[in-house]
């Protein structure tokens, strides 16, 4: 048992230093993040984000939509369907990978393909 409870408070020692990996993002960051890169994201999904506002996403059928910071967030919309749908942004500390964040908590997570 005694064991079992160090195992727990090693648990939970090293879980702060873990969510301190990924940062939030501000507005600025995330445009200069986004702006005319490209991210990979799992199944070799690719995203471009170019500067006009324009965003092509690419699973074997490509998608063309929009793309805006607004404030803290990255926003798209996806025509026809309409409407914009936001994310919080993060980026992880040690490997520069970004992940969007919905507001029901689906996180997505890419790499740049540079």
């Amino acid at each position: 048992m005694r064991r079992f409870a160090w195992g727990i408070a090693a648990l939970l020692a090293i879980s702060p230093a873990m969510a301190e990996e990924w940062t939030a993002m501000t507005g600025p960051e995330i445009e200069a993040a986004l702006d005319e890169r490209t991210l990979i994201y799992e199944g070799n999904i690719k995203q471009i984000f170019y500067k006009s506002g324009k965003t092509l996403y690419d699973n074997g059928r490509p998608s063309w939509g929009n793309w805006a910071v607004r404030g803290d967030q990255y926003c798209s919309e996806w025509p026809p369907a309409g409407g914009w749908a936001c994310y919080d942004m993060d980026r992880h500390s040690s490997d520069g990978k970004l992940r969007f964040v919905s507001e029901t908590g689906h996180v997505t997570e890419g790499n740049y393909s540079e």
